[in-house]
């Protein structure tokens, strides 16, 4: 695929939200062994921006997400939230990680309000129940209030685990694989379901995946990186029509897509 043919397929929109989040000239050097695995790393999102890193395993992916949840310092460079550094965890950060991580002695609703209960207490907690439900409607369980994770199927602990993730209204969604433990038809559902989500929300959200399909159908904007040292090789915009459906896998203008990004990390991966 040429670059003028991928442009033809994916053509750059014009940047007209905000900034919410920005990363320049980011670097990770673990210092017991050297190893450099982050290097220049740049990205900005803007807000109601659906973004997603891809790459092979060991190109840096989780180092760059924890580091934007403000779980590891970078080595150098500035990771930016809404105007202020990100100098440790904070809960205008979302996080959503590929096990659900329910507590199973909470019911579905008493884990949406936990983050509230360990920052502030139960007091706290109790007046966020209404919001709680709130979201538990949003995302279709509107009767599992007091249902338990052992109750619940792998596709509806997740969907706790997304009220969980937006119980505190956060600027940024870091998602870490969240669906990658499904089946096929589940995780297909709940990747619709995410971005019905993200669009009634205008939510800015980042997903590493290892499924470039699961990129493309969701994001506005693709980071691939590459290894050693892990950076950006290639920003590629998604033009693609909202709300996605599953029936643009089938088109020609995704199979372009797709395939650009295969070819680049399969010509990686011989090298």
């Amino acid at each position: 695929m040429t670059d003028q043919s991928l442009h033809d397929t994916a053509t750059a929109k014009p940047a007209v939200e905000r900034p919410v989040f920005q990363i320049s000239r980011l670097s990770k050097i673990y210092q017991r062994n050297r190893f450099t695995a982050l290097s220049d790393v740049n990205l900005t999102l803007r807000k109601g921006e659906f973004a997603s890193v891809i790459g092979s395993s060991g190109c840096g992916k989780s180092t760059l997400l924890k580091i934007m949840a403000g779980l590891m310092p970078p080595s150098s460079g500035r990771v930016v939230l809404d105007g202020r550094p990100v100098m440790g965890p904070r809960e205008d950060i979302g996080m959503m990680f590929q096990q659900a991580t329910l507590l199973p002695w909470k019911t579905a609703l008493e884990n949406i309000v936990l983050p509230i209960e360990i920052r502030e207490g139960k007091a706290a907690a109790r007046r966020y129940r209404d919001r709680a439900q709130d979201l538990l409607d949003l995302v279709g369980l509107a009767r599992a209030a007091d249902v338990y994770p052992s109750e619940l199927s792998g596709g509806m602990a997740q969907r706790v685990s997304i009220c969980r993730m937006l119980i505190s209204d956060p600027s940024v969604l870091l998602l870490d694989e969240p669906f990658s433990a499904l089946d096929e038809l589940t995780r297909d559902f709940m990747n619709m379901e995410l971005q019905r989500i993200c669009m009634e929300r205008r939510a800015t959200a980042f997903l590493v995946t290892h499924s470039i399909p699961e990129a493309v159908i969701l994001s506005d904007k693709i980071y691939v990186m590459q290894s050693n040292p892990g950076h950006v090789a290639e920003v590629i915009d998604i033009d693609l029509p909202r709300p996605r459906t599953l029936e643009m896998i089938n088109t020609a203008k995704f199979g372009a897509i797709v395939g650009h990004i295969r070819g680049k990390l399969e010509k990686e991966a011989k090298a």
